[in-house]
């Protein structure tokens, strides 16, 4: 799964601007899925049915991730931006980006002053992200438009997803882990679903923009009818340091099973299957309560008259930044516990409140 990883966090597609991910999800789930779609707002939704009747189970995953869009290039080529996503203010000084623009990839920097002008700087003020800029190496407005760039083209973190350490702790560090890391769960869980048997129809939804306000699962829970859903997303971590961290989500520790956030309270009869599977099949999970973020589940929750929705979260540490962190084994315990609980269902399965 790492090299699935590496090539979908290598891909640009922040909020909006998804299509090469898309691109490359639909190449990889055309072979073990009965059909793929993209539709109007670019979510793809795959379809694959069991062997036997049963329901209808949507599983998401964003493709989206934290990004930037110009919006003026200098007269000096200089490029400022807007923030596309959910971004710490306080880690955008000196890191790689790189601007697509329609001509190919420009690499750049978000550029900071010179540590010589400290002392005549405030060293605590924070700048914010409309008093930053990219720097492409261009020396002029004229020469930043010969290299393609454009008011509306994007940017990503420049890194490469790699092993922390090395192989042997068994953590990666890189960008888009969330949620490309669900992505690939999702990916890996369709292509072993593909030789074994199940009962019902598995709905693999790939969504967009979801760090702007979960609009594409919204859109997609407008059109699709299920029985039940599981979105898959990271989450973050508490084992740090920090005077703020709790410890109570730790890195390694397994798949997270979402009790709450701020966009749903997991429901009951699924939150329930999900620890009971785990229990059974010794797959090392952690309860998540976490009001600081939302996923996916939230808006498909709402959908129709109501899906019963719950989440299984891959442990994050260093959030939307360029060195995202997740340990491996989390991520095969996410693969594991989603197989697990597609696989429980039966034609008598049923999902109920009370």
């Amino acid at each position: 799964m790492y090299q699935l990883i590496k090539a979908l966090t290598a891909l640009h597609g922040p909020c909006g601007y998804e299509q090469q991910v898309a691109r490359y999800i639909r190449e990889q789930t055309s072979d073990i899925t009965d059909s793929v779609e993209v539709d109007a707002v670019g979510n793809v939704i795959c379809r694959m049915k069991g062997s036997q009747p049963g329901p209808r189970i949507v599983v998401t995953a964003h493709m989206d991730e934290v990004g930037f869009v110009i919006k003026k290039i200098e007269e000096n080529g200089l490029l400022r931006f807007e923030k596309l996503g959910g971004h710490d203010d306080r880690i955008l000084l000196a890191q790689k980006v790189e601007v697509t623009t329609e001509k190919g990839h420009l690499r750049g920097i978000i550029g900071t002053i010179s540590a010589h002008y400290m002392k005549f700087d405030n060293p605590d003020a924070v700048r914010r992200h409309k008093e930053l800029y990219i720097d492409i190496g261009a020396s002029s407005k004229s020469e930043a438009e010969s290299l393609g760039v454009q008011v509306g083209d994007i940017a990503t973190w420049y890194s490469e997803t790699e092993y922390l350490g090395n192989e042997k702790t068994g953590r990666i560090v890189g960008k888009g882990f969330d949620d490309r890391a669900g992505c690939a769960v999702l990916i890996e869980a369709l292509k072993e679903l593909k030789s074994r048997d199940f009962a019902g129809e598995v709905i693999a939804l790939f969504s967009v923009q979801e760090e702007v306000g979960l609009r594409g699962a919204s859109v997609a829970a407008n059109h699709i009818e299920a029985d039940a859903a599981i979105a898959i997303d990271t989450t973050a971590v508490s084992d740090t340091p920090e005077s703020t961290m709790d410890n109570s989500l730790k890195l390694g520790d397994g798949t997270g099973i979402k009790i709450m956030d701020f966009s749903l309270i997991a429901h009951p009869a699924i939150k329930r299957s999900l620890v009971k599977l785990a229990g059974e099949h010794d797959i090392p999970f952690q309860r998540e309560v976490f009001p600081g973020i939302g996923t996916d589940g939230g808006a498909l929750s709402l959908g129709g008259r109501g899906i019963p929705t719950g989440v299984l979260s891959i442990p994050s540490r260093y959030a939307h930044s360029p060195v995202e962190v997740i340990d491996m084994k989390d991520l095969q315990a996410t693969v594991d516990l989603l197989l697990s609980f597609i696989e429980s269902l039966s034609e008598r399965s049923t999902f109920t409140f009370i």
